[in-house]
């Protein structure tokens, strides 16, 4: 079963409580709590740089020079597997790698959750990038041409290549779905089981690692997005 953080309780309690001023009879939680946590993480994005970009300078201070190493980081990603044709993918990838960090980290804090710990919000992510990455080929190549990617080097072979690429193409987001759930989900579970039986110092070397798998497992989700939207834009020559 889902964890149900005090915040996600307190939440519901509240639309509850505003349904039923309104007349509304509402059974159970109006809210899942993966998707409670789903909103605080992107609301805490938002409030963090919102208030992180308000004084930029030609001199940075610390806070501009995080910022800037931020995005740094993610255009490394992006002309290290695109190119430079990739830049304007940036924003794109960067919200999502930000929100899949923050997501993943959710859960190491008192009375939180990771949603992305439920599969909905990883699969979810997995078909947006999935739908994107389409959505930009067909953009560079239009749809006959985006298609012809799919055939193969020669036409006379494209009854053996089409099928399996598009069975490759849906498998990807399965993938990227079931990796992320899979390693949040799990590290989640053995953090509240060591917590439940050595409260203090124990789970502290366990957290430690979360910190680094949570933010590595943004990295590959990111990555392979990258490598993705590079084959769907990429020019047969």
């Amino acid at each position: 079963m889902e964890h149900n953080p005090l915040i996600a309780v307190w939440i519901n309690g509240l639309l509850r409580s505003a349904a039923s001023a309104a007349g509304i009879h509402v059974h159970g939680d109006p809210l899942p709590a993966h998707v409670i946590m789903a909103m605080i993480a992107t609301l805490a994005l938002v409030l963090f740089f919102k208030l992180a970009a308000r004084n930029l300078s030609f001199f940075p201070a610390r806070m501009q020079a995080l910022l800037e190493s931020v995005y740094l980081f993610f255009r490394s990603i992006v002309d290290d597997m695109i190119g430079r044709e990739g830049r304007p993918f940036i924003p794109v990838l960067g919200t999502l790698g930000l929100f899949i960090a923050t997501a993943n980290l959710l859960g190491l804090l008192p009375e939180m959750a990771s949603p992305t710990a439920n599969l909905n919000v990883p699969a979810g992510c997995a078909v947006f990038i999935f739908l994107y990455y389409h959505a930009q080929g067909v953009k560079k190549h239009g749809i006959l041409g985006y298609l012809k990617k799919f055939a193969g080097p020669k036409w006379w072979l494209s009854f053996l290549f089409f099928p399996i690429e598009v069975i490759s193409h849906f498998s990807r987001p399965m993938s990227l779905t079931v990796r992320l759930f899979c390693n949040i989900f799990g590290e989640d579970l053995v953090i509240i089981i060591i917590v439940s039986l050595v409260p203090f110092v124990a789970p502290l070397p366990m957290m430690a690692m979360a910190i680094f798998t949570s933010l590595l497992q943004a990295y590959i989700f990111i990555m392979l997005s990258s490598v993705y939207l590079s084959g769907a834009i990429a020019s047969e020559h």
